[in-house]
């Protein structure tokens, strides 16, 4: 599920589910809701993301 993989890549950044609110210009409890499937990310959201920073979509190689 995609909601999961934005977990994973938030955490894989060591972002905190504030940081990213407030990257998006949302609420915390919005970008939960995304997180958690029960509302989906406008592409807007996501175009923000890779705005923000393009490796944000890269994951750490263990």
């Amino acid at each position: 599920m995609y909601f999961q993989r934005l977990k994973d890549l938030r955490e894989d950044k060591d972002l905190r589910q504030e940081d990213v609110a407030e990257i998006l210009g949302i609420s915390q409890t919005v970008y939960s809701r995304y997180e958690r499937g029960f509302q989906t990310i406008p592409v807007v959201h996501l175009l923000k993301l890779a705005d923000y920073s393009p490796s944000f979509w890269e994951t750490r190689e263990s």
